[in-house]
């Protein structure tokens, strides 16, 4: 059984990392892409825009929702990018504790 003053110790600790890593998400960043890098997107470990990069040759005025289609499947890119940024963070912020609700 846990002592509960070693218990609130601990919830101190994590609150304090928890507050390190929402600064380190600001910081990291990762750029998904689409369409062999016609369109990239980066984001930051908050899931914000921080910038898009669209290659000339997709921009046809005739078929917009191509182009539409390729921001979009970028931006899932760089999300999915992200999320597993966060994940190896995650990992070893909480260092295999099992936390209830929480799927690393």
């Amino acid at each position: 059984m846990m002592n509960p003053f070693d218990l609130v110790k601990n919830m101190q600790n994590l609150q304090g990392q928890m507050e390190k890593m929402k600064e380190e998400l600001g910081e990291m960043t990762a750029t998904g892409s689409s369409g062999g890098n016609m369109v990239q997107v980066t984001l930051n470990g908050k899931f914000e825009m921080l910038g898009i990069k669209i290659d000339p040759i997709a921009v046809d005025p005739r078929d917009v929702p191509m182009l539409q289609d390729l921001i979009v499947a970028a931006s899932h890119d760089a999300m999915e990018k992200v999320q597993e940024l966060i994940k190896q963070k995650s990992g070893s912020l909480f260092g295999g504790m099992n936390i209830p609700g929480l799927n690393l």
